[in-house]
């Protein structure tokens, strides 16, 4: 009877014990493999994240077009404030996609991102070039 209470409670403290100690062997293990290897691709390997694009000057800025809000095209909601654009407040149109904004709006998210807010297609350059002239021919 003694035997067999033994055995009842060392048995299950012995069990524990070596899942314990498997479980910080694995957990040791993985901890000094996860750091070489993350060393070697630091050092071996360019940052996954892109530089950040720097946005807009305000000469470029200034080269965008300015509309009534009663021009407006695609709409005369905001994406950037969230907020309807009036008839008679002032929108600047993005190039290329003819998405219009407030111009605080605007000048505000372009400053700091070269993309349009409601569908990120990127500036041209050619917009800004003022090098460039357009010709009819």
């Amino acid at each position: 009877m003694f035997f067999a209470v033994f055995l009842a409670l060392f048995l299950p403290c012995v069990g524990m014990s070596i899942v314990f100690v498997v479980y910080m062997c694995f957990l040791c293990y993985a901890t000094t493999t996860t750091t070489t290897t993350t060393r070697h691709q630091l050092n071996n390997q360019e940052p996954t994240k892109g530089v950040k694009e720097k946005g807009l000057s305000s000469a470029q800025l200034d080269k965008l077009p300015k509309v009534s809000g009663q021009e407006l095209v695609l709409g005369n909601d905001c994406a950037v404030c969230l907020d309807v654009i009036e008839k008679e407040q002032v929108a600047r149109i993005v190039s290329g996609c003819n998405h219009g904004f407030h111009i605080e709006c605007a000048d505000t998210w372009l400053s700091k991102h070269p993309v349009c807010p409601v569908c990120r297609s990127k500036l041209e350059t050619e917009l800004f070039d003022s090098t460039t002239e357009t010709t009819p021919c």
